[in-house]
């Protein structure tokens, strides 16, 4: 089931988050007018409303059991950083702005070229990328991995220490930079691969605890405890991880996925 903000176009959204034991979740409206609604929690433990009159870069929170205000676990955007409003993406536009005649390439026919956006270049982000395509043809890549994009605290990081897996990274140019990127590698013949997190997050900015059990104290790997997918739970959590890797498809166009340190994923 997808979750987060679904934007679906002439002004209506529906919101849905995961918090199976908490006993009153709100959406807290913060633009373009100010304020909170009730959300009705299904059997599963998503919390959902669909609103109209929402537009387009709306920011919103989520009220944790009357108290506590918290950005939303699948943010697509967090156009302020870690702990600021989550941001409204209308990703119908994207799935219409794709190269429609890209194919992809055989994967026996990879020659990838491993590439962090915020040191590639002097300005460190997704549109700086596109002007250095042609050095990298000339190269004779013909795949650019891209390091993980998920959003982190600050304005540059390895990468490793995302905390929002749906959100790509401010700093780095946004979900728009990322789409825009694609587009022009597989205009030039490359593929693309994302390098994706899926056995821990980052410490600051992680308020995955606050609203569900992602995480379990049964294993443990060198960055703390493993993400919960085989305990109690562990069907939602699988669901946040299987949807965020279908984002990628879906909204992005993005080729293939490298996983980082699939020996912490148990």
């Amino acid at each position: 089931m997808e979750i987060g903000a679904i934007y679906q176009g002439n002004g209506c959204c529906e919101f849905i988050v995961w918090a199976p034991r908490l006993k009153d979740v709100k959406l807290h409206l913060i633009s373009p007018l100010e304020r909170q609604v009730s959300m009705a929690k299904d059997d599963s433990g998503y919390w959902k409303v669909t609103l109209d009159q929402i537009e387009v870069g709306s920011q919103y929170f989520y009220l944790l059991n009357h108290k506590t205000k918290r950005p939303d676990p699948a943010s697509r955007f967090q156009q302020a950083g870690v702990h600021q409003a989550s941001v409204v993406i209308d990703f119908q536009a994207y799935q219409s702005d794709k190269v429609n005649n890209w194919q992809g390439i055989p994967l026996e026919e990879y020659i990838i070229y491993e590439l962090h956006v915020g040191t590639f270049t002097e300005t460190g982000d997704f549109a700086s990328v596109i002007a250095k395509l042609p050095h990298l043809i000339e190269l004779g890549v013909t795949a650019v991995e891209i390091m993980p994009v998920a959003q982190f605290p600050g304005r540059k990081n390895w990468g490793y220490d995302g905390v929002y897996l749906y959100a790509v990274q401010n700093s780095y140019g946004g979900p728009d930079g990322l789409k825009q990127l694609v587009n022009a590698c597989h205009q030039a013949g490359l593929a693309v691969i994302l390098d994706v997190v899926y056995n821990h997050l980052g410490p600051e900015g992680n308020y995955l605890p606050d609203y569900a059990p992602y995480f379990s104290s049964q294993y443990m790997t060198p960055w703390g405890n493993a993400i919960n997918f085989d305990e109690r739970y562990s069907d939602e959590v699988r669901n946040y991880f299987w949807e965020n890797a279908l984002d990628w498809f879906r909204y992005f166009d993005i080729d293939a996925l490298r996983l980082d340190a699939t020996d912490a994923i148990r």
